[in-house]
């Protein structure tokens, strides 16, 4: 079967690559440009990717009209230079500074919080309490064995090991009692979490319409920054341990609700229509066959709720948490890099240890049994039953043996200080790489010029801009990535952060976000495609993209601090480390997930590596890159809020300074407007599927 020559039309086989032999001799570079991107766009959706007709574009139009009509004459009516209409905003604070101060006034007093906030603020100081002390009498060799014991039934001796090894290092490092105080807090709020988050997912995946009402509020939830969580609590619970732990619970349910939901929705329709039709009750469907069958989604609920709630119990030390966070937080306000790392270490190494225990766990739930003849010998003994009973009485005989011993507490002459030679390191860093460095400048010149060049440009420009142009901006975005109901959305939610009266401050987050994202997406896609290639570098990539995704967002402020200093160039500079191990994982999986056959068939015309990945690999994976720039969007908003603990200002400034006096209308209202802003965001980087 051969080609036709002309360019305009598609060569037949496309799926399979097949073109006429005597065509290939006689294109140039560009026709196979042309025609392997041809055989790329083959295996897209053709309605979607062909050119839109007239009456396509009036649909497209359309919004536009409308937008401007309604804007303009807004414009007129209210002139100003680039900032929002005082007649369009509201003014909440005198609403939310009553309520905060009838809060305080009546926290002591009222029959609410006398008989309902009192005994839930007992209850959770009890069972954190009951957990703290159950770690100290177990001790450091109780709690060692017990983890690495678990940890060897369920994956092996090496996971075992590293279990192990990582409570051992937080004995070194002098942080075992920090470390059992956060270890506690978590184990209370991640149950609490996941039994709220499996009770909501309950709701949304039996029930559509609950689902469609749910789905809004667990957005939010997600958006909202984390410090905005901690004001209400702090005015309910006032400042320790009860508000800390409910705000690690309202944080880190979300996530464990949508994938319960995910796992009921998408239970295999055959099993339940199965056990329907052997005469089984809705009640007996829902334990005997959905959820076994949502087993996977439900351990990834799992993990997830205990990394985000280990990264809110860091943050929850702001307000008496104590643990490891409080120590990061007093590092980080005496500029005591050294100390702060000490802390650091330890929250990176917890959450490896539960990230990897409950990945294990995941695994191995649904898999196939080992046979009994290819078990290692320690498999064999901890397997079953007795396996369980033996894993428990060995960790009591070693917690027994260390009493005995009497060290339950991690032994101080087996300590090591690492505050010193991290500040001696530090200190020489600030004198030799801080500035005067020849040729590249130091540390502060990039900060220096970054702010200068690129923050400072886009932040004048942003609020120099009419507020109707963005708003119409704004509109078009979204039209051009999803449907007139997403532009509506945008519209409506940057237009709230207007209403909210604090449109000078978002517009200054947003550029922040903004230089963020373009520096991730950048650094991100260049590091993922050289990853994408050789397998060799992802390897090597993998370990340094696992520690940044489990450590906690606090902790990317303490390197930015020590090389940077203050400002909002650093807040930008730990956005851009936390998003961007999710923008390279996604863009990798991606490019590896483009159809094989495809590759093969470009390769056979003639494409060259930089032609195969532009007009072949890139354009398959588009859904893969859309992805990686929301998740880049959010997550670097995300840090940016509390970058204003670093001097990042703007909305993470006002969420914080709320915090530190009470002032439930400051903080409230920037936690609101970052949700707006959030939700902006996500819709016009998160494309809407076309009908």
């Amino acid at each position: 079967m051969t080609a036709t020559p002309t360019p305009t039309h598609t060569p037949p086989d496309t799926d399979t690559g097949a073109v006429s032999p005597s065509e290939a001799p006689q294109t140039s570079e560009r026709p196979v440009g042309t025609r392997f991107s041809r055989v790329a766009s083959a295996r897209r959706d053709r309605p979607r990717r062909s050119l839109p007709g007239r009456g396509a574009r009036r649909r497209v139009l359309l919004p536009w009209g409308v937008a401007a009509a309604l804007l303009i004459p807004l414009s007129v009516a209210f002139p100003g230079a680039g900032s929002w209409p005082a007649a369009l905003a509201v003014d909440l604070s005198g609403p939310l500074g009553r309520a905060g101060d009838w809060i305080t006034d009546h926290r002591d007093s009222h029959p609410l919080f006398l008989y309902f906030f009192g005994h839930v603020s007992n209850a959770v100081v009890v069972s954190v309490r009951a957990v703290y002390v159950l770690l100290l009498a177990a001790g450091w060799t109780g709690v060692t064995a017990l983890s690495a014991l678990v940890a060897c039934r369920l994956a092996g001796v090496r996971l075992a090991l590293t279990c192990a090894a990582a409570f051992a290092a937080c004995g070194l490092l002098g942080m075992w009692v920090p470390t059992m105080q956060t270890l506690a807090l978590m184990v209370v709020a991640v149950a609490a979490s996941v039994v709220l988050g499996a009770l909501l997912g309950l709701a949304a995946g039996l029930s559509p319409r609950t689902g469609r009402i749910l789905r809004p509020v667990l957005d939010t939830m997600q958006i909202l920054p984390a410090f905005a969580y901690l004001l209400p609590m702090v005015l309910v619970f006032g400042i320790g341990v009860p508000a800390a732990v409910l705000a690690t619970v309202v944080y880190a349910a979300p996530p464990m609700a949508r994938l319960t939901a995910l796992g009921l929705r998408e239970a295999d329709t055959g099993v339940l229509e199965a056990a329907a039709s052997l005469g089984a009750t809705g009640r007996q469907r829902l334990l005997t066959a959905r959820l076994p069958l949502a087993r996977r989604q439900l351990l990834l609920g799992v993990n997830q709720a205990v990394m985000t709630g280990l990264s809110m119990a860091v943050i929850a030390s702001v307000i008496g948490a104590g643990g490891l966070g409080d120590r990061v937080y007093q590092a980080l306000a005496s500029v005591d890099v050294g100390a702060a790392l000490a802390a650091g270490i330890p929250i990176v190494l917890l959450a490896v240890v539960l990230d990897r225990t409950a990945d294990a766990a995941g695994e191995r739930i649904g898999a196939a049994p080992v046979p009994v003849g290819e078990q290692h010998l320690l498999r064999r003994v901890f397997t079953g039953w007795y396996g369980r009973l033996l894993t428990l009485l060995a960790a009591v005989a070693a917690a027994v043996a260390g009493r005995i011993a009497g060290s339950s507490l991690w032994p101080e002459s087996w300590t090591v200080s690492l505050a010193d030679p991290v500040n001696s390191a530090v200190a020489w860093m600030t004198g030799h790489l801080y500035s005067g460095v020849p040729l590249v400048g130091g540390t502060a010149d990039w900060a220096a010029r970054f702010t200068g060049w690129i923050l400072d440009p886009l932040r004048s420009t942003l609020q120099a801009a009419p507020w109707w142009l963005l708003l119409l901006v704004a509109c078009g975005f979204a039209l051009l990535v999803g449907t007139w109901r997403t532009a509506l959305t945008a519209v409506l939610a940057l237009g709230a952060v207007g209403v909210l009266g604090v449109w000078e401050a978002s517009l200054d987050t947003l550029s922040q976000v903004l230089a963020a994202v373009a520096v991730t997406l950048v650094l991100g896609f260049a590091i993922a495609v050289g990853a994408a290639r050789s397998a060799r570098a992802e390897r090597l990539l993998r370990p340094l993209l696992d520690v940044c995704q489990t450590l906690p967002q606090f902790v990317y402020l303490i390197p930015v601090v020590a090389l940077f200093g203050v400002g909002r160039a650093p807040a930008a500079a730990a956005a851009v480390v936390y998003a961007l191990p999710a923008v390279v994982r996604i863009t990798v999986q991606g490019l590896r997930e483009v159809d094989p056959t495809v590759v093969e068939s470009a390769r056979s015309l003639g494409a060259t590596s930089s032609q195969l990945l532009r007009q072949v690999q890139l354009p398959l994976a588009r859904p893969a890159l859309l992805l990686a720039v929301n998740q880049a969007v959010v997550l670097v908003l995300a840090v940016v809020i509390i970058g204003g603990l670093v001097g990042g200002g703007a909305l993470g400034y006002d969420v914080v300074l709320g915090l530190a006096q009470g002032d439930l209308a400051t903080g409230l209202v920037a936690g609101a407007a970052i949700v707006c802003l959030g939700l902006f965001l996500d819709r016009v980087t998160q494309p809407a599927k076309e009908a």
